[in-house]
């Protein structure tokens, strides 16, 4: 499998910038998706080819049979599920992080601004004590690491769970359509230029089934997951309008 350490760490950076249902989400794809497939499901998928046999010697017919049984190779296809559904989460970054330098530049700004104003007070008048307690709190501030999760940037994040959310399910789809919930052990192919009706035997089905049920088990968890930050999300709203409490995550 190919080096996932690139999209491993641009992931991280999203996971600072999620609410705990999305670091959830996170782990899923990380543990579920990417470590299992780059440790396991390879292996068992390597061979789907080269241990396709067909109860014929006719030149080709293996090769149009292989073609007809896999059209897409499933470990290719969900790497591709993998990159699709997480690059909505790296445009979601990217807001992010132009709105984190936005707040450092608001911060550093006030920050000089009651500098200014200190020097133009007396140090005995309150406004002065005021200022230098101001300035104190801004010096004890830690770096910001998360922007609020507000206005634009929370349209964006919803926008980008509702990406990912259709995303999924056309994989979902597609995997169902490409080779339903299962393969059989034993594949009747009838193409040219097969002769005639040739019996195709697939490597290892059992295995390979365990993986396509537990890869399209894992997407409707993901799935699932995004409903739920949604709901999530909107729930917080609503309170937020209700009480006006500052909003967090």
């Amino acid at each position: 499998m190919g080096d996932w350490n690139l999209l491993g760490s641009i992931l991280e950076e999203v996971h600072i910038h999620s609410t705990i249902v999305g670091k959830i989400w996170l782990t899923i794809l990380f543990i579920f998706r990417m470590l299992v497939l780059g440790v396991a499901a390879e292996d068992v998928w390597d061979d789907e080819q080269s241990e396709f046999v067909c109860n014929t010697e006719q030149p080709g017919c293996k090769n149009v049979c292989y073609d007809q049984a896999f059209p897409v190779s499933l470990i290719r296809y969900w790497v591709l599920q993998i990159i699709f559904v997480s690059s909505p989460s790296l445009v979601y970054m990217g807001h992010a992080l132009y709105r984190l330098r936005t707040l450092e530049k608001e911060r550093h700004k006030r920050k000089a601004c009651l500098k200014a104003e200190l020097e133009g007070t007396d140090p005995v008048q309150e406004d002065h004590r005021r200022i230098e307690r101001e300035l104190r709190k801004l010096d004890e501030q830690k770096r910001v690491r998360k922007a609020p999760l507000r206005g634009s940037l929370l349209r964006t994040y919803v926008l980008h769970i509702l990406t990912r959310s259709v995303v999924e399910v056309a994989f979902i789809i597609g995997q169902c359509a490409l080779y339903g919930l299962g393969l059989s052990p034993l594949y009747r192919c009838t193409r040219p230029p097969c002769p005639n009706t040739v019996d195709c035997f697939v490597s290892r089905p059992t295995e390979k089934n365990v993986f396509m049920v537990f890869m399209l088990v894992i997407a409707g968890v993901s799935l699932a997951l995004n409903i739920l930050e949604i709901l999530h999300l909107g729930v917080k709203r609503i309170k937020q309008s209700l009480y006006g409490y500052k909003y967090r995550d």
